[in-house]
C-alpha cells in the first residue's frame, strides 16, 4: 500500500494514504498490470505513480487510440483493458472506444477524472465541467461514481466484475479530481480495496437445452456451425475444435474467429460462404451474432425469397446472454450459457455413433471451395503494375503463413475484405479487425496494445484512409519500440483515387487525397524505419525486414488508384444520389 507524508494524529504519528495510491493498488491487487492513457489534468500524476509502482503506462497521442488499446487487451486476455483519460473532451475521446467495447463485447473499463459533484450540478461552470456518468450510462454496460476515498476498492471491484462477468463489455469509472487527492489512514486503506473473487463464474447449460439442440443437429442433413469472436473471446480453443473434427460439421468462421481451427482445415467452408449459408438446413451459432455481418438470419444471404423473410433454417445458438436468441429470427435450441461450459457440455454427447453429415452435403461444399479457390489463386498469380489489392495482400498472406505466431491489425474498406477473403490465419485471436460497428481507427491501438502485451510481432494492414485515424500513434509505436510492421495500401483516396470534382472546381472530390503521398516519411520523423513499395518483391522485402530487426516500421505499398470499390463489400448500405 502506498502512503504519503505522515500527519500528526492525536499525538501520535499515522501512516496515511490517498486516493491515487488506492486506484492504483485496487488495480495491481486484482492482476491489472497495463494502463493505456493520455495523461493530462486531473490523471497526471495517477500515471506517473502508477509507471513508479510498476504497472506499465503506454501513453498515447489521442484518448479514442489509447480505449481501442484497452478494448482489444480485454478481448485478448479476458482482463478489463484500462483506459484512463482526463475530463471532458478527453472523455468524451474515450468513449468512442467505450461505446465499441460494449458493442463487441470486449471487457473494457474507461477510467475519467472529472468535475466536482457540487460544481457540476449546479452547472456553476468548473475547468471542463461534464455530467459524464449520465452520458457514459447509455453506451456501457454499467458505470459507476467514486466520491470517497475508502470506496475506491469497491468502485474497481465493481467496474470489474461488470466488465467481465456475463456477456462483457465496457465499463465507465468517474473519478473527482478531489478525490485523489483525499486521504485516509493507510491500514484502512489497505483492508477498504477488494480482491474480486471469480469475476467471470461459470454458467454451466441447462442439460435438456444441451439435449434439443444435439437432437437438431442428429437429425440436420445440411448442418453448418458458424464460429463467432465470442468463441474466439472465450478461450475454448480445445473443445470447440473437438467438437467440430468428432461431429464431422462444416463450420464458417466469422473474421476475428479465423484461426480457431487453420483456416486451411478441410472442415472450413469460409471459401463456400455464399453457398453453404442458403444451403444448410441447420446453423449451429457459436459466439457468433444474427446482426447486420449474417444478414440478420434473413434475405437472400440464407435463401429466402423476401428480404424480410429467412429461409426456413432451424438454428442451435450458444451464448452466455439469454436475451440474444430470438434477435432476429426464431432460435429453435438456444443454450444459455459461458461457451467453454457449453462446448463441453455439447461435445459429451457426441458419441462414437454420431452421424457424420450426409456426403452429398460435404461434397457439394468441397466442390464449391475448389472452384473459387482456384479464382482467387488465378486472381493472385497475377502480377500488376501498379499493385492492386490481391497482389499486394498475397505477400502477407504469405508471411502469415511462414510466421502465425504474429498478430494481424486489419481495417479500411477494401484493404480490409480482400484481406479477409485472402490472408489466412493459423493460431486463435491472431486477426484483429473492425469488429461489428465496422469502425475505423482501431489500428494504431490494436497494434501497440498487442504488441505491447504479449512481445509478439505484427503487422498492421491499413487502407490509407483507415490510417488517417490514428496515424500519429506510429510515434508512440516508435517511443516504446514497439516490433510492429504497418502497411499502408495506399491508392490515393477513399474507396479509390480516380474521384473528381462534380461541381467543376479546383477543390479535390471529397473521397481523394495527395496524390503519391508518402507515408513512410512519417514514421522516419520518429527515428522508425520508412519503406516504399511499389511491386511485390518490394513489399516482400520491407516487411521480411521489419520481421528480422523487430524495429517500427511503416511500408507505404503504391497500389492502383482505380483498384477499390466504393464501400468495399458493403455497397447496399450506401444510398446513391439521384443526381450523382
Amino acid at each position: 500500500m502506498g502512503t504519503v507524508e505522515p500527519q500528526a494524529v492525536a499525538g501520535a504519528q499515522a501512516q496515511l494514504t490517498d486516493g491515487f495510491n488506492l486506484v492504483v493498488d485496487a488495480f495491481k491487487l486484482n492482476g491489472i498490470d497495463t494502463i493505456f492513457a493520455l495523461p493530462g489534468i486531473p490523471i497526471t500524476d495517477l500515471c506517473r505513480l502508477a509507471q513508479a509502482k510498476g504497472m506499465r503506462v503506454i501513453s498515447f497521442r489521442h484518448e479514442q487510440n489509447a480505449g481501442y488499446a484497452a478494448s482489444i487487451a480485454g478481448f485478448l486476455t479476458q482482463k478489463p483493458g484500462i483506459c484512463l483519460t482526463v475530463s471532458a473532451p478527453g472523455f468524451l475521446n474515450g468513449l468512442t472506444a467505450l461505446a465499441h467495447a460494449t458493442t463487441n463485447c470486449f471487457p473494457m473499463i474507461l477510467v475519467s477524472g472529472s468535475s466536482e459533484r457540487e460544481i457540476v450540478d449546479l452547472q456553476q461552470g468548473d475547468y471542463e465541467e461534464m455530467d459524464q456518468l449520465a452520458i457514459a450510462k447509455p453506451l456501457c454496460k454499467a458505470a459507476y461514481r467514486v466520491l470517497h476515498a475508502e470506496d475506491i476498492g469497491v468502485g474497481v471491484a465493481r467496474a470489474i466484475r461488470a466488465a467481465v462477468s456475463g456477456r462483457p463489455g465496457g465499463v465507465y469509472l468517474d473519478l473527482p479530481g478531489k478525490l485523489l487527492a483525499q486521504t485516509m489512514d493507510a491500514e484502512a486503506g489497505r483492508r477498504s480495496l477488494i480482491k474480486v473473487v471469480d469475476p467471470a463464474p461459470r454458467q454451466i447449460p441447462a442439460p435438456e437445452a444441451v439435449q434439443r439442440a444435439l437432437d437438431l443437429l442428429r437429425g440436420a442433413k445440411k448442418p453448418l456451425v458458424i464460429l463467432g469472436k465470442g468463441a474466439a473471446y472465450a478461450q475454448a480453443d480445445a473443445e470447440i475444435r473437438a467438437f467440430i473434427e468428432r461431429t464431422g460439421i462444416p463450420y464458417l468462421p466469422m473474421s476475428m474467429a479465423k484461426g480457431l481451427l487453420p483456416d486451411t482445415h478441410e472442415q472450413s467452408a469460409a471459401a463456400a460462404r455464399s453457398f453453404v449459408l442458403p444451403e444448410a438446413d441447420v446453423v449451429m451459432l457459436v459466439g457468433a451474432r444474427l446482426n447486420w455481418l449474417l444478414a440478420h438470419g434473413k434475405g437472400k444471404t440464407w435463401g429466402a425469397k423476401g428480404p424480410k423473410e429467412w429461409g426456413g433454417q432451424k438454428f442451435v445458438q450458444v451464448d452466455i446472454w439469454p436475451q440474444e436468441a430470438d434477435s432476429n429470427v426464431r432460435i429453435d435450441a438456444p443454450v444459455v450459457g459461458d461457451i467453454g461450459s457449453c462446448m463441453q457440455a455439447l461435445l459429451a454427447g457426441v458419441g462414437a455413433n454420431w452421424p457424420k453429415p450426409p456426403a452429398e452435403w460435404l461434397a457439394a461444399i468441397a466442390e464449391r471451395k475448389a472452384k473459387n479457390i482456384a479464382k482467387m489463386a488465378e486472381l493472385l498469380a497475377k502480377n500488376p503494375v501498379p499493385m492492386n489489392f490481391h497482389s499486394a495482400l498475397a505477400v502477407v498472406r504469405d508471411i502469415v503463413r511462414a510466421n502465425p505466431d504474429l498478430y494481424l491489425v486489419n481495417e479500411g474498406a477494401n484493404a480490409l475484405d480482400f484481406a479477409r477473403s485472402i490472408v489466412d490465419m493459423y493460431k486463435p485471436r491472431k486477426r484483429l479487425d473492425v469488429g461489428t460497428w465496422g469502425v475505423m481507427g482501431i489500428g494504431m491501438g490494436y497494434a501497440i496494445a498487442a504488441a505491447a502485451l504479449t512481445g509478439q510481432q505484427v503487422i498492421a494492414v491499413e487502407g490509407d484512409s483507415a490510417f488517417g485515424f490514428s496515424g500519429m500513434e506510429i510515434e508512440t509505436i516508435c517511443r516504446y519500440n514497439l516490433p510492429v510492421c504497418v502497411v499502408v495500401l495506399n491508392n490515393n483516396g477513399v474507396y479509390r483515387g480516380t474521384d473528381v470534382n462534380l461541381g467543376g472546381g479546383t477543390d479535390p472530390a471529397p473521397t481523394v487525397f495527395v496524390k503519391g503521398a508518402r507515408y513512410d516519411r512519417l514514421i522516419e520523423a520518429f527515428g522508425g524505419v520508412g519503406a516504399h513499395a511499389t511491386t511485390p518483391a518490394e513489399l516482400r522485402a520491407a516487411i521480411e525486414q521489419a520481421l528480422a530487426s523487430r524495429r517500427p516500421t511503416l511500408v507505404n505499398a503504391v497500389i492502383d488508384e482505380t483498384a477499390g470499390t466504393e464501400s468495399g463489400r458493403i455497397t447496399n448500405l450506401n444510398p446513391k444520389s439521384a443526381k450523382k
